[in-house]
């Protein structure tokens, strides 16, 4: 019998509505949706469930993005659900540290609060994004690398999505070359991405540095279960230097296809993604079409996904 791992997934995949009918229909979520709001002082429920111009803004999407997931996630245990391993992109990985027991909910919704303002605020012109498709991260890294030694700006790979999915971030004149640098190597497209900052760039190092001395005052416990961190696609298994992990996570690479390959590794067979959209599972189509891959979006679907585990027991 192979392993199970609860997948969540990270900012871009929020939308009006989100977790509205486990708010509704479930008293563990409403209480973490009130518990979010009382302690960021934010409506979160309507943040989430009505249709606004902050669900989109970042310091605002990722409150909202985590209290969602976490809600999910817990009605999931009330169901049944049970993870060997677990692992988020991103903001995501924030659901993998309650999922794996390191971190109460409480203190996750202030240390989230906080990372997305400081996020917001910490690179805000002269920096961009861009998708980099049909290309592998070797290539990709080359190119980067290649832009840095040429002109001395930022430009790093931000996200290892899945083969063929590589999204670069930095400084927009270094991005732009490296984007072109890229398509002469062989890339199908290279898509500038409608973001707020270059996330996961050494240009976020002045969040990443106001996000530890935070995390300096959060108590963690070891994991009850792994949870694989993005900056090294390794499984974590004690506390010790996970509050120097999501620090760093900030400015660095989120390794997201080589975590998906060492579950896979490790004996993971079965994949349930919890929150709002499915790019994750889009993700796993591209990176092993092998392993059963499950999406949890709404009450129907916890119903749906619990009946077929039970079944394929």
């Amino acid at each position: 019998m192979g392993k199970t791992a609860f997948i969540f997934p990270g900012q871009g995949a929020q939308f009006a509505g989100m977790g509205k009918d486990f708010y509704e229909n479930s008293a563990t979520a409403k209480e973490l949706f009130d518990k979010a709001s009382e302690v960021t002082k934010l409506d979160v429920a309507a943040l989430c469930f009505t249709e606004n111009e902050q669900l989109n803004q970042t310091e605002y999407t990722q409150i909202a993005m985590i209290t969602t997931e976490l809600a999910m996630w817990k009605t999931a245990l009330d169901a049944g659900l049970k993870a060997d391993v677990c692992a988020g992109l991103s903001l995501g990985e924030y659901a993998a540290l309650a999922a794996a027991g390191v971190m109460e909910p409480a203190d996750i919704f202030a240390i989230v609060r906080k990372r997305g303002i400081y996020m917001q605020n910490a690179y805000p012109t002269g920096g961009g994004m861009t998708a980099v498709l049909g290309l592998d991260g070797d290539t990709v890294d080359a190119s980067c690398a290649k832009v840095r030694e040429a002109t001395g700006l930022p430009v790093s790979v931000a996200n290892y999505n899945c083969p063929g999915q590589i999204v670069i971030t930095g400084a927009k004149e270094a991005v732009d070359q490296a984007a072109a640098v890229c398509q002469e190597a062989g890339a199908k497209r290279c898509m500038p991405l409608n973001v707020s900052g270059p996330f996961h760039s050494a240009l976020l190092a002045e969040a990443a540095e106001k996000l530890g001395k935070e995390l300096e005052e959060v108590s963690l416990s070891d994991p009850q279960i792994p949870y694989l961190t993005n900056v090294t696609a390794e499984p974590v298994t004690a506390k010790d230097g996970i509050k120097e992990l999501l620090a760093k996570q900030i400015c660095s690479s989120v390794r997201w296809q080589q975590s998906v390959e060492r579950m896979i590794a490790d004996g993971v067979d079965c994949f349930i993604e919890m929150g709002p959209g499915k790019t994750l599972a889009g993700f796993m189509k591209r990176i092993n079409k092998e392993v059963k891959v499950y999406n949890i979006q709404t009450m129907d679907d916890l119903t749906s996904v619990a009946e077929a585990l039970k079944t394929a027991v």
